[in-house]
Parts: C-alpha cells; sequence; structure tokens
C-alpha cells in the first residue's frame, strides 16, 4: 500500500493549539486530482497544501474539503514551515500558484509571507443587495475582490459578537465573506466565513489581508499595520504594504507528522 508523509502545522501560531491549522504534503509530483481531493476532504480542515519542487522552487495547490483553491495564505506559511523544519531547505523560497508567485523568508525567528496585492472593488448587483439585506444599519463599508466579499461594521466588539447565518452565506458561494472593524489594540480586526467551501469559520487568514491591508492602509494612512483575527482559535498578523505587494510575518508550530496510506 502506497504511504505519503503528511505534516499538520499550526499557522500564524507561537505554539500548537492556536492560529490555523494546515495539512502539507511535499511530493515528487501531483497525485491525480481526485485523489489530492480525498486527502483533503479526510482531513477536514479548511486547507492541504500539496507542493512539489519545480527546479526555480516550489508549485503549491490547495484544496479545501470541498474543492481546490485559488489563493490561501496560512497553508503557503505552514508550508514553509514544513521545507524548513523538516527538509532543511534553507533561505527564501518562491511558489508558484494560480495567483502568481508567493514568496517566504525567515525573519526574527518568523517567516515572512510576500503575496500580490488584491486592492478592494466595489461590489454591486445581487450581492450588495444581499449584504444590505443581512447587515442594514451596521454595515459602514463593503468591498470585494476576485474570491471574497468585504464588510466593515462599526467597531470590533461588533466583529466579535458577529453570529452568522452560513446558510445566508452560504449562498454567496463561491465567494467568501469577511467582517473587519478598525481595532482596538491593533489598526484592524477581521473573521472569515466560507460555508460553501467546506469552511465555516477561518480561524486565521493569510489571504484575506492581501485586500484588507490595502483597503486599511488607505483608511489610517500608514503602511505598516498590526491585525488581529479574532476568529476562537485567534491570531495576531504584522502586516506592511510594499508597492503592489502585501508582507505578513507570523509564526508557525508543527502539531503532527503522520504517516498516511493510499489505496493501490
Amino acid at each position: 500500500m502506497p504511504t505519503l508523509t503528511m505534516y499538520q502545522v499550526d499557522a500564524f501560531a507561537e505554539r500548537v493549539f492556536q492560529g490555523n491549522p494546515a495539512a502539507v504534503l511535499i511530493l515528487k509530483d501531483w497525485l491525480a486530482d481526485e485523489v489530492m481531493q480525498a486527502i483533503a476532504n479526510e482531513n477536514n480542515l479548511a486547507e492541504t497544501a500539496f507542493a512539489r519542487p519545480n527546479g526555480k522552487g516550489w508549485d503549491l495547490r490547495w484544496f479545501t474539503p470541498v474543492h481546490e483553491v485559488d489563493f490561501c495564505g496560512h497553508a503557503t506559511l505552514a508550508t514553509a514551515h514544513v521545507l524548513a523544519s523538516e527538509h532543511n531547505v534553507a533561505g527564501d523560497m518562491a511558489f508558484a500558484t494560480r495567483v502568481g508567485e508567493l514568496r517566504v523568508s525567515r525573519r526574527q525567528g518568523a517567516y515572512q509571507l510576500d503575496l500580490p496585492c488584491f486592492p478592494p472593488r466595489p461590489i454591486d448587483g445581487e450581492p450588495m443587495s444581499m449584504l444590505q439585506e443581512m447587515f442594514s444599519e451596521r454595515l459602514v463599508a463593503s468591498f470585494r475582490n476576485f474570491e471574497n466579499l468585504f464588510v466593515e461594521l462599526a467597531d470590533e466588539q461588533s466583529v466579535r459578537s458577529f453570529v452568522p447565518d452560513l446558510l445566508r452565506i452560504g449562498a454567496f458561494h463561491p465567494l467568501g465573506l469577511v467582517v473587519t472593524a478598525r481595532g482596538q489594540a491593533q489598526d484592524f480586526v477581521s473573521r472569515y466565513f466560507v460555508p460553501g467551501a467546506g469552511i465555516p469559520e477561518d480561524p486565521v487568514t493569510g489571504s484575506i489581508h492581501a485586500t484588507l491591508v490595502p483597503y486599511w492602509s488607505e483608511k489610517l494612512g500608514k503602511t505598516s499595520l498590526s491585525a488581529f483575527q479574532c476568529s476562537q482559535r485567534g491570531g495576531h498578523l504584522l502586516c506592511d504594504l510594499v508597492g503592489d505587494r502585501v508582507q505578513i510575518l507570523g509564526h508557525a508550530s508543527t502539531f503532527m507528522k503522520a504517516e498516511i496510506c493510499l489505496p493501490e
């Protein structure tokens, strides 16, 4: 029976049981898509990452329990951590993905993600009507990128106390929903819901900050920002807007190393 080594890493976490767990498999070449999807479904984590060498760096793909996704930050951080800690990959790492090149480097005992910036765009049509109905007077501002809708609420407490109607949010699929507000101890806070992808609430998300950082940078008039994703597990992110890139500093901790068995 074929076997593979799989790691589970808590990303954006200084120790295990914090941040966002992701599974990581380092492959010589891709498995069949249906096998990678089945592994992700079996894991039932927000993302399972698959990486293979491409001669210049690494090709990287991510699967939720339901389908492959175009962009994931926390599982990129988890993959870099596995390559550095388990495969002795030194120096900066480059990952070829559907959204372009993602880069990861070591900084101050942590990892710095270097992601493309996806500036906020206006929302129109049915999604806007649904958001206005869902949030009514609580909606301060709204915007979107290619994969998510974003709603700014009045304050941090409104974000923390938000009770998601996952059935209604699932109607936005394939778009997810981010709620955000100016923070008290941090520059801004957020939460993220993608029930249509099998992720009721994502604990800590790198990819949404590729849009939240340029949004809050313009609003607050600064390019270095501290962020907190206030899910139950929670996670701090130190972010910088550098031209058309967003850089995010975070830690990672390995929770599990396992041997998985594939069918013949």
